[in-house]
This record gives C-alpha cells, sequence and structure tokens, in this order.
C-alpha cells in the first residue's frame, strides 16, 4: 500500500470532527496481518473531557452479528445443527407462525429455519413504522421497555419466544429483510450448547483470539473507558448525549438477563481487530483456529437466490449479496466501489463499520459513537481512500 495516500483519512475524519459530526473516532488498516495505519481522533466523550484512545470501550450493536454467526458455524462444523433444522425445534412459540398483509393475518406456508435466521429472510422484523410487522414489533419492544425499567428482566431465551408472537413480514424464504433473525439465532445457540450465550462466546471465541475487553457488560474498573453514544440534533444541529434502552440494551454495568446475538456486545478496536484477521485468514489466528477454511468460505459466499436479491439493492447492501450477517460485494458498478470482489464485513447503528478483503489480504475498521451512522457518505468516503491506496 501507499501509506501516505492513508493520511487523507486523517482529513476527511478531521473535517466529521470539526463540523461537529462525531466526538471521535478509532480506525485501522491492516495489509498481509501487518497494522499499516492506526490513529485515534477527537473525543470519546466530550463532557468528561476524555480522548479517544487505543482502549476505548465501544458498543458494537450490529457488529455483535457477526460475532453471532461465527458461533453458530462453530455448532455446524460439530455436526450438532443442520441448518435445515426448523427454529421450533429448539425454541417454543415458532410452530405455527403468522404473516401479516393488509392487516390479516395469514399462516406461514413453511416454517423458519436456522438458514433463514443466518441470512436474515425469515421475515422478522424490527420494530418501526415503515411495514405492518414492524408496527407490531414496535409494540413488543416499547411494551418490554417499561417493564425493563421496572426492574423486569428477560433472558435471551424469553426473548426469542416472545419475538415470536409477533407477524412476520412475508413467508419465510421469500424475500430478505433486516430484523431480530440474530437474536434468536443467540437463544438457539444456547439451547445448543447448554450454556449461557456469553458463556459459549468466550470459551469458544473471545478466549482463544485473545479478546479480552469483548462481552455483554464491562467490569467496574473498565467502565471509564465505554465511549459516550451521541445522536445528531437537526433542530441544534449539534451533537447530544443518546440514553435510551435502545434494542432492549441496558448500561454494561453488570451481566444483563437478555444478552442480544443482534446489538449487544461491547469491544475494543484491537479486539475487533482479531475477530476479523481470524475471518480473513479462514478460520486461524496466531496458531488459533475457530472455524475451518471452508467454512469461512461458505459464511462468505452470497446465499441470496435470484428473487431475493433485490430486497438488498438500496443503500448501504446496494451491490452486495448476503449471508451469515455479512454484505459480500457482488457488483463493483452497482455499488459504486473500488473495492474488490468477494469484499465483505458488516457496520453497526453508532457507525461501528469493516470491510474485509480476501483478494487484497486487508482489513479497514473504523469505530464512531453517533446514532443511526451505519453505513454513510463518510464510511464510503473513508474506504473509497483504502482501496485507492492498495498497490
Amino acid at each position: 500500500m501507499y501509506i501516505n495516500k492513508l493520511d487523507y483519512l486523517s482529513e476527511v475524519i478531521n473535517k466529521e470532527i470539526s463540523d461537529g459530526q462525531i466526538s471521535g473516532a478509532s480506525t485501522a488498516v491492516l495489509k498481509g496481518g501487518e497494522v499499516v495505519f492506526r490513529k485515534e481522533y477527537g473525543y470519546a466523550d466530550m463532557e468528561k473531557g476524555k480522548k479517544m484512545s487505543s482502549d476505548t470501550i465501544f458498543r458494537l450493536f450490529s457488529l455483535t452479528k457477526p460475532i453471532t454467526a461465527v458461533a453458530a458455524m462453530i455448532l455446524f462444523e460439530r455436526g450438532l445443527i443442520d441448518l435445515e433444522n426448523p427454529v421450533k425445534k429448539y425454541i417454543s412459540g415458532y410452530e405455527n407462525m403468522y404473516v401479516i398483509k393488509d392487516g390479516k393475518y395469514i399462516p406461514a406456508n413453511s416454517d423458519i429455519t436456522l438458514h433463514n435466521l443466518l441470512n436474515m429472510t425469515a421475515g422478522m422484523v424490527y420494530g418501526g413504522d415503515w411495514c405492518e410487522s414492524c408496527a407490531e414489533m414496535q409494540k413488543l419492544y416499547d411494551e418490554l421497555k417499561i417493564r425493563m425499567a421496572n426492574g423486569e428482566e428477560f433472558t435471551t431465551l424469553q426473548v426469542a419466544e416472545l419475538l415470536a408472537q409477533k407477524p412476520l413480514m412475508f413467508q419465510p424464504g421469500e424475500s430478505w429483510t433486516y430484523g431480530t433473525c440474530s437474536d434468536v439465532m443467540g437463544a438457539v445457540i444456547e439451547k445448543v450448547s447448554g450454556m449461557k450465550f456469553s458463556e459459549f462466546l468466550k470459551k469458544e471465541i473471545f478466549e482463544p483470539l485473545g479478546m479480552i475487553d469483548t462481552g455483554f457488560y464491562i467490569p467496574s474498573e473498565k467502565y471509564d473507558r465505554l465511549a459516550q453514544i451521541y445522536y445528531y440534533d437537526e433542530v441544534k444541529k449539534k451533537l447530544e448525549v443518546f440514553n435510551d434502552l435502545h434494542l432492549l440494551l441496558t448500561d454494561y454495568k453488570k451481566p444483563p438477563a437478555f444478552e442480544s446475538g443482534g446489538a449487544g456486545l461491547v469491544s475494543t478496536l484491537d479486539d475487533y481487530i482479531k475477530f476479523t484477521s481470524m475471518l480473513l485468514n479462514k478460520g486461524e489466528y496466531k496458531g488459533n483456529r475457530i472455524l475451518g477454511r471452508k467454512t469461512v468460505e461458505y459464511m462468505t459466499t452470497n446465499q441470496m437466490t435470484d428473487y431475493q436479491m433485490p430486497a438488498l439493492y438500496y443503500g448501504a447492501t446496494k451491490g452486495y449479496g448476503y449471508g451469515n450477517y455479512l454484505r459480500i460485494l457482488t457488483d463493483k458498478a452497482a455499488a459504486a466501489t473500488n473495492a474488490s470482489l468477494g469484499e465483505f464485513g458488516w457496520d453497526g447503528w453508532t457507525g461501528d463499520y469493516v470491510t474485509i478483503s480476501p483478494k487484497d489480504n486487508m482489513i479497514f475498521l473504523y469505530f464512531i459513537q453517533r446514532c443511526g451512522a451505519g453505513c454513510n457518505e463518510t464510511t464510503r468516503k473513508l474506504r473509497q481512500i483504502v482501496y485507492g491506496a492498495l498497490k
């Protein structure tokens, strides 16, 4: 790589900070297993005057999902699950699912399978107001937030069972939509492994990879390293502190009852470098093998059928296929990107972003903490700088 070209990353990130769009950022580029660029910018907590540092802890939100997929693939490799198994085999409530359409409840014409869960083709949604199923799911989230605020706790399995009470957006396997599938997969992993989801992740992924700062809560001696989460107030035109039970997540001060496989983990950039390096190296990191080579190849192969693909063609997934909670680049022109075909990765709600390129033996990570950031114009600019720096 032309290292000096990567300096353009700093120009873009510093402008985001000076424009008041983000409080700070942590970023890294790895080539051939070596860190060729690593910098921290701005503040992890503006109110406390706490600078972003190499050990800052971030909320991963949806960057939790690829870790959940790896956990599922560990069970897959051991013959403990078949991806064609129905979810109802493991969790009650999934025996008689319904689809809602034009206000009518229609019986599901097939079972939701583990394959559907891993590929977001189950018809399960997050809460919102853009579809009938989303509106029904939002009612559940609102109810649970109130009950949790009043001291009630719900386990990973209990949440998965409650999710089954809400209607699907479409028939299982009929299309693709982003939703609660990975939370249900976390419950399946608990049932199959006989362990708490957190314990399974710690034993099978975090400890072997040396991910010492990744988990569903933060020990008290590390809590001051947690970055503050912000949202951009469009009226005030400035960042404001965000404090909410978003997606039923707590304040990370103690182990939560609900361990969200879709959004619940916190981590550091260094820890996630280890995880992504394992994926780039086909399942192995520094002599510790988490998955077999062929399994990682399967994980990073587009799983969408021709009739499912059109649902992906919007925003951050335009030009991409999808599978196992990862986007996989299939059409460079449609994605308007200079990345290599087969590039894969994902991002989180607060802007944590990862791209992994097997053809280039390269990883790029960009971590921030701003609500609703995900993959946006700034992220696209940063990745085009990184890919433009490749020789």
